[in-house]
């Protein structure tokens, strides 16, 4: 199913069904064949708004201290990293007290390499054969990768017009399909959308009995997903779905340090849970998948997270002039609590994605049809959208 996902993949060149090559048939899993590996354009141009990076670089003193705290995990590396990372563990859960207001322990918390991983894990430990999950699309194009590489059932309900969610048809979602796990981006990507915490905690209510029958027949509980991998750039007053940890033991949250921390390149997301949901990941992670480097890194990071958050306040004063010069220009814009807009809607999107790319700005198809995402960035790089996508559809 393609539903709220970009244009239909191209199949790989010369590669034939049966994967042969060179008269060696290779048992390519069914369902695979002719796929391309998932990845937005990495083109080599003067201002890439399109896979959502926080265009601010570290500054020196916090690239000294990574440097410095990789040095010195260097001297370690003839043995294995610490397999548990409490003390990243108990960091990252700092900073969210820090940041939401919310206390959670470091045994609530899990990591890997990016957010991705953090979702794949999910999937490992809940997903799978006969199993379900849901989503709403237009959403995250990699959450249908994460089901059918688990071998689990991707099934999407609706959003609404504005791109919002309706809480009674996601709850009559829940209890057509059974999920084991259901999916929700707030701030949704592509669109921007964040959900009310009512609409969570209704979908937390409805899914505490709405997963799949456990091997005594009787109900389980639907795991909860809500990726905030863009959380940290939500408008003033809308709240983490972190304060319904306590009352919702299936409920996690993710997030991650690509985005407003501005460290896409350290790989490192994590989710808040119940100690029961990372115990189950524990379970399917892979050995020591979190690297010594990785994790020096990371602490190092979170020791300067009020320099590098500073940047967050700016990045929501851009985005929210972008989204009122696009409205000014007659363009649709879905309302967004992340560091990108979605806009629309152009007769014809690939025309202005291209034209904006002869112009040196690269932004992103992704989205229903006729819409594109564009990244914030500095002034200048928006300044410098803006003049191109006056010249190419005369906004």
């Amino acid at each position: 199913m393609r539903t709220g996902r970009g244009p239909a993949r191209p199949r790989l060149v010369g590669v034939s069904t049966s994967a042969e090559i060179s008269g060696v048939r290779l048992p390519l899993r069914p369902g695979l064949e002719g796929l391309e590996p998932y990845g937005a354009p990495q083109l080599d141009v003067p201002v890439r708004l399109n896979v959502n990076e926080n265009p601010h670089p570290p500054s020196d003193a916090v690239v000294a201290d990574i440097a410095d705290a990789v040095a010195k995990a260097a001297r370690g590396l003839n043995r294995y990293p610490d397999r548990d990372f409490d003390e990243l563990r108990a960091e990252l859960a700092e900073y969210l007290r820090v940041e939401s207001g919310v206390t959670v322990a470091g045994k609530q918390i899990w990591a890997a390499n990016g957010s991705n991983e953090v979702m794949l894990h999910l999937l490992l430990a809940y997903g799978g054969p006969g199993r379900v999950v849901l989503s709403f699309p237009p959403t995250y194009s990699m959450y249908p990768e994460y089901a059918r590489d688990t071998l689990t059932e991707w099934v999407t309900g609706r959003r609404e017009e504005d791109f919002t969610l309706d809480a009674g048809h996601a709850v009559a979602q829940i209890a057509e399909h059974r999920p084991s796990v259901i999916l929700l981006a707030s701030p949704n990507n592509p669109t921007g959308t964040a959900l009310s915490l009512e609409t969570v905690d209704a979908i937390c209510v409805a899914a505490r009995d709405g997963g799949p029958a456990g091997p005594d027949g009787e109900p389980t509980a639907a795991v909860v997903v809500v990726d905030e991998a863009y959380g940290e750039f939500r408008r003033e007053g809308t709240p983490s779905a972190l304060t319904l940890l306590e009352r919702h033991p299936h409920l996690a949250v993710a997030r991650t340090m690509s985005k407003a921390f501005g460290m896409a390149g350290l790989r490192l997301g994590y989710l808040a849970g119940d100690p029961r949901i990372v115990n189950h990941l524990r379970v399917v992670r892979l050995p020591y998948h979190l690297s010594a480097v990785t994790q020096a890194a990371a602490l190092a990071a979170l020791r300067h997270r009020g320099e590098l958050m500073t940047q967050v306040a700016s990045l929501r004063a851009e985005r929210d002039a972008l989204v009122a010069w696009l409205r000014e220009r007659g363009l649709r814009v879905a309302d967004s609590d992340a560091n990108f807009v979605l806009t629309g809607v152009f007769p014809d999107r690939h025309q202005v994605w291209n034209g904006l790319l002869e112009r040196g700005v690269l932004v992103r198809e992704v989205g229903p049809d006729g819409w594109l995402r564009v990244s914030v960035g500095t002034p200048q790089e928006m300044d410098a959208f803006k003049a191109a996508l006056e010249e190419v559809a005369g906004k």
